[in-house]
C-alpha cells in the first residue's frame, strides 16, 4: 500500500530536457551567448597569430586567403554541422550533453524507483541474448574509459580556457602601453582570481550579467569585421573551400592546422552545456548571431593582414582595430575584450561544473558538496571544491607558461581529443540508441572522424611544446575516475548481492495481549480489546517461509524497543539493505518503527510537503515501512521526522474503515516513539577479494589489495555519502560491515 499523492499531482520522477517557447526561449538563447559561445567567440583574439606567429614572416596574400578559408570551413563543418546541428540530437533524456552523457545514453541507469520500496519481493535480472546486445556489453568498458578520457580532457580545458583567454586579452595593452608589458601576467592572475570568486553567485546570475557583454562583443566583431572587409573585398574568395585545400598543397605545412584548431576551442562547450540550456536555444543563438559574427571577424582580420601585413602581424586582433592605436575605439574594444574573456572563461568553468555533476551522479567520482543555483534548471550547479581547485591550477599555469605562445601550444590538444571522442561515441549511439542504419553511422564517423583526426594529429605534435600539460591533467583525472568507477561498482555489487528478502531472516509468531503503548496511555486505555502483538525471531542461517511452520529451526528472539530507526539505502533495488542484517546480528532488537529510506531527486526546484514521502507498508513485520524521500534539486538533504511521521500516519489512516482499533494503535505507537528517531547508515570496511590470475596471481592480488584497502578505503572515509546531509552527526549511527569485494 502506498501514498498516491505524488502520482495524483503529476510529478515526474525523471528529469527531462528543458522545453521553453516564445519569450522564454529568446531569453535562454540570449543567456547562451554569455555562457556557451563566449569561448569560441573570443578566439579571434589569438587565432591568426597562432597560425602565423608575430616573430615569423608575413604570409602571402594567397596564404592568408587559404588560412581564412580553412578557418571558415572548419567552423562550418565542426561547430555548426557536427555540434550544433547533429550532436545536440544526442543529449540524454535528462537533457544532459557531453562525452559522459553519450555513454549514459548507451548504458542508462536502471530505474528502480518503485521496486526500491519493496522489502519482501525478489529481484530478477533480465538478460538479453541477442548478438547486438552482447557486442554492446563487450564495448562497455572500452567506451567507458574512452568517454571518461573525453570528459577529463574537457575538464582540463576548464583550466586552459581562462588562462589563454584572459592572458591574450590583457596582452593587448602592450600595443598601446609597451611599458606595462611585464605586468601582463600579474594583471591576468588578479583578473582570474576575481572570476573564480564570482562563481558562487550561480550560472543564472552570471549569465544575465555576461550575456550583454557577449552580445556587445559580437556586435564589435561584426562591425569591425565589415569595416575591415571594405579594405580588401577580395577576401571573400576565402568562402571557396578549394582555397583551404590549395594552402596545404602549396605550403605542405601540416602544423598550420594546430593554429586553425584554436578557432574551434570552445565548440565542445556547445554540447557539454546542453544540460544548462536546451538544444533550441543553443541552435538559435549560434546560427543567427555567433556564426555570422565569427565569419565576418575572420574575413576582416584577413583583409587587414593582406593590406597591412608588416604592422598587423604583430598582433592580428588589436592591430586590425580601425582607428589609431590610442584611439577611443581601441580602448572600447580592449575593455570589452577583457570582459568578454571573463565570459569565455565562464563557458568552460560552467561546463566543468556540469561534467562533475554528471560523473558524481553516475558514481564515477566521490560525493562532493554541490549548490544548485537555479529554481528552474537542474543542470545549473556550483561546486566549491572544483571551483577553488580550478582557480589554483589556472593561476599556476599562467605563472608557469609566462607568455601567450607557450599557452596556445598547450591549449589545442584537449579540444582535438574531445572532438574525436565525441565523433566515436556519436557513431555508436546512432546504431544502438537511435537505431539508424550502420551505413549512416559509418559515413558519419569516416567524415567527421577524418577531420577530427587531422586536427588531433596536428595537436599531437605540440605535446613536447606544452600540450603535455592538459594531457597529463586529463590522464590523471581519467585514471582516477576509472579507478573510482571500478571500486564503487564492486562495493555497490556487494551491497546488491547482500540485500535480503525480509521474510528470509525474520520469523514471526503471533500471540495476543492487551495493547500498551509507552507515552500514549490515553489511547491505550481506549483500546481495551485484545490486539495482535507478535513475537519476532532472527534466523541467522535459514531462509524461511510460512510453509515450513512445523520445522525446528535455530532462532533468536528480537526484542521490540520503543524507538524509530531510519535505515538509509544508498543503492537502488529490492530487499532490505545489508546494514539492517548487520544491525540485528550485532544487536538483537527491533525498533518499534522501522523505516527503510531511499532518496529520489526530482527535476523540480522544491517538492511540496504532501509529495515529500512515498510510503509502502510491509505487512509481514509490524511497524515496518519502505519510503522514498523525494527531494528537489535546490533543497538540502534533511529528513524532517515530523513530516515523515505524518506520512506514516496518513498511510495507516487508510485502514481506519477496516480496522479502526488497530489503526489507532499503530498511529499511537508511531507518534510515541518518533521523538527518538535515529538514522542508520552503512560503513563498509572494504577488503580485497582474492582472485586467480595464473602466474600473476601474487602481483595481481597485491595491486588489488593496495588499491582497495589503502586508497579506496581511505577515500570513502574522506568523502562520505553523507557529505550533503543537513542531519546532525549525533543522530547518525554508522554500522560497520566487512565487505569483501
Amino acid at each position: 500500500m502506498s501514498d498516491p499523492s505524488l502520482l495524483e499531482n503529476g510529478v515526474s520522477r525523471k528529469r527531462t530536457a528543458l522545453k521553453v517557447h516564445g519569450a522564454a526561449l529568446a531569453s535562454l538563447s540570449f543567456q547562451g551567448l554569455g555562457i556557451i559561445y563566449s569561448d569560441i567567440g573570443t578566439s579571434p583574439l589569438y587565432v591568426l597569430n597562432g597560425i602565423w606567429p608575430s616573430s615569423g614572416p608575413v604570409p602571402s596574400k594567397e596564404d592568408v586567403i587559404g588560412g581564412i578559408s580553412a578557418i571558415i570551413w572548419s567552423l562550418t563543418l565542426l561547430p555548426l554541422i557536427k555540434y550544433v546541428l547533429i550532436s545536440l540530437m544526442f543529449g540524454t533524456t535528462q537533457g544532459e550533453g557531453g562525452s559522459f552523457a553519450l555513454y549514459q545514453g548507451l548504458y542508462p541507469p536502471e530505474d528502480e524507483s518503485d521496486g526500491d520500496r519493496t522489502l519482501t519481493g525478489e529481484s530478477y535480472i533480465k538478460s538479453s541474448k541477442s548478438t547486438s546486445s552482447r557486442l554492446k556489453q563487450v564495448l562497455r568498458a572500452p567506451l567507458l574509459v574512452w568517454c571518461l578520457l573525453g570528459t577529463a580532457l574537457t575538464m582540463a580545458d576548464g583550466v586552459f580556457t581562462p588562462a589563454v583567454s584572459i592572458t591574450s586579452a590583457v596582452g593587448g595593452i602592450a600595443i598601446a602601453k609597451s611599458s606595462v608589458e611585464a605586468q601582463i601576467v600579474p594583471i591576468s592572475i588578479a583578473l582570474l582570481v576575481v572570476l573564480f570568486l564570482a562563481q558562487q553567485f550561480g550560472t543564472g546570475r552570471l549569465a544575465f550579467a555576461f550575456a550583454p557583454i557577449a552580445f556587445l562583443w559580437f556586435l564589435l566583431l561584426i562591425g569591425t569585421g565589415i569595416y575591415n572587409i571594405t579594405t580588401y573585398p577580395g577576401i571573400f574568395r576565402a568562402l571557396d573551400p578549394s582555397r583551404a585545400i590549395l594552402l596545404f598543397v602549396r605550403t605542405r605545412n601540416y602544423d598550420l592546422l594546430a593554429g586553425i584548431l584554436l578557432a574551434l576551442t570552445g565548440c565542445e562547450a556547445v554540447f557539454a552545456n546542453l544540460g544548462q540550456f536546451n538544444a533550441a536555444s543553443i541552435r538559435i543563438s549560434f546560427c543567427c548571431f555567433v556564426y555570422p559574427g565569427l565569419v565576418l571577424a575572420y574575413l576582416g582580420q584577413g583583409a587587414r593582414l593582406i593590406v597591412d601585413g608588416e604592422n598587423v602581424i604583430q598582433n592580428a586582433f588589436y592591430k586590425s582595430i580601425p582607428g589609431s592605436e590610442n584611439g577611443p575605439l581601441f580602448w572600447i574594444v580592449y575593455v570589452v575584450a577583457i570582459l568578454a574573456t571573463f565570459v569565455a572563461s565562464q563557458a568552460l568553468i560552467t561546463a566543468t561544473f556540469s561534467l562533475f555533476q554528471q560523473v558524481v551522479n553516475m558514481k564515477s567520482f566521490p560525493s562532493i558538496r554541490m549548490h544548485y543555483t537555479s529554481e528552474t534548471i537542474m543542470g545549473q550547479v556550483y561546486i566549491p571544491a572544483v571551483n577553488w581547485t580550478l582557480m589554483i591550477i589556472t593561476v599556476i599555469i599562467v605563472a608557469a607558461f609566462s607568455n601567450l605562445t607557450n599557452l596556445t601550444n598547450a591549449y589545442g590538444f584537449a579540444v582535438a581529443t574531445v572532438m574525436f571522442s565525441t565523433s566515436l561515441l556519436l557513431a555508436v549511439q546512432m546504431v544502438y540508441v537511435k537505431r539508424w542504419p550502420i551505413l549512416i553511422a559509418t559515413g558519419y564517423f569516416l567524415t567527421f572522424g577524418f577531420f577530427d583526426g587531422l586536427f588531433w594529429g596536428a595537436a599531437l605534435k605540440k605535446v613536447p611544446h606544452g600540450a603535455w600539460v592538459p594531457l597529463m591533467i586529463g590522464l590523471i583525472l581519467m585514471i582516477f575516475m576509472v579507478f573510482w568507477t571500478w571500486s564503487k561498482g564492486l562495493e555497490d555489487a556487494f551491497d546488491g548481492a547482500n540485500r535480503q528478502n525480509l521474510r528470509h531472516f525474520i520469523w514471526r509468531e503471533d500471540k495476543f495481549s492487551v495493547g500498551e503503548v509507552e507515552d500514549s496511555q490515553e489511547i491505550a486505555e481506549q483500546v481495551k480489546e485484545e490486539v495482535s502483538e507478535p513475537t519476532y525471531y532472527y534466523l541467522p542461517t535459514q531462509s524461511f517461509s510460512s510453509k515450513d511452520e512445523g520445522l525446528k529451526i535455530e532462532k533468536r528472539e528480537l526484542t521490540r524497543i520503543p524507538t524509530m530507526a531510519i535505515f538509509h539505502k544508498f543503492t537502488v533495488g529490492r530487499g532490505v539493505p545489508h546494514t539492517f542484517v548487520g544491525f540485528i546480528r550485532q544487536w538483537p532488537a527491533l525498533p518499534q518503527v522501522l523505516v527503510f529510506l531511499s532518496v529520489s531527486m526530482l527535476p523540480i526546484a522544491r517538492v511540496a510537503p504532501d509529495d515529500r514521502y512515498v510510503v509502502v507498508k510491509t505487512r509481514s513485520l509490524e511497524g515496518c515501512y519502505g519510503v522514498t524521500y523525494n527531494i528537489g534539486f535546490r533543497e538540502h538533504f534533511d529528513v524532517n521526522v515530523d513530516e515523515l511521521v505524518e506520512s506514516l500516519c496518513n498511510l495507516e489512516m487508510q485502514d481506519m474503515q477496516y480496522d479502526p482499533k488497530g489503526c489507532e494503535w499503530s498511529i499511537a505507537k508511531i507518534k510515541a516513539v518518533s521523538s527518538r528517531a535515529t538514522h542508520i547508515v552503512p560503513h563498509y570496511h572494504v577488503v580485497s577479494k582474492k582472485i586467480d590470475a595464473g602466474y600473476l596471481t601474487f602481483m595481481a592480488n597485491w595491486v588489488r589489495q593496495y588499491l582497495i584497502e589503502e586508497i579506496y578505503r581511505r577515500l570513502t572515509t574522506m568523502f562520505p555519502e553523507t557529505v550533503n546531509w543537513m542531519t546532525s552527526a549525533e543522530e547518525i549511527i554508522h554500522v560497520g560491515i566487512n565487505a569483501t569485494i
